[in-house]
């Protein structure tokens, strides 16, 4: 008897199913940031921000955004107060991205919200679930980033 899962019937969009396990997923976590002033997002981004200033490029590389796309995620994050934009190079091209004070301490307010979200997604999948299905992720990852489509 095979312990493998069979494989997915032809046609069984791969793309749909994670986007739809993102967003059941992201909306658990959302909820539970909701009385911070954050959703999931908003969280990532400060969490990796709060490491020192970060040039946008690196950062949107590590969280697997385009630039664009995270520029227009940081604005809301700016109006609140929580991080600044500074320019590092000579010339003012390059930008890094501060988390302020506020910015840390939204990070404190929202850490064990993030917990419970965390802890509830655990305790519905179980820890040997949310494991494997890390070990999934992180693999497929690897492979999609090493291996650029044709």
């Amino acid at each position: 008897m095979s312990t493998h899962p069979p494989a997915p019937p032809p046609g069984l969009c791969t793309c749909f199913r994670l986007r739809k396990l993102s967003r059941l997923v992201t909306q658990r976590y959302d909820r539970e940031l909701a009385p911070a002033g954050l959703n999931v997002n908003q969280y990532s981004i400060l969490r990796r921000a709060s490491r020192g200033p970060r040039p946008i490029g690196a950062l949107a590389r590590e969280l697997g955004m385009d630039r664009t796309t995270l520029s227009r995620d940081l604005k809301p994050l700016a109006a609140a107060g929580w991080i600044e934009f500074v320019a590092v190079a000579s010339d003012g091209r390059q930008r890094c991205i501060s988390v302020t004070a506020a910015g840390h301490a939204a990070l404190d307010t929202a850490a064990p919200l993030w917990r419970q979200a965390q802890d509830a997604v655990e305790a519905l999948l179980g820890s040997a679930g949310v494991g494997a299905l890390h070990h999934h992720l992180d693999h497929a990852m690897q492979q999609l980033e090493d291996r650029p489509s044709a």
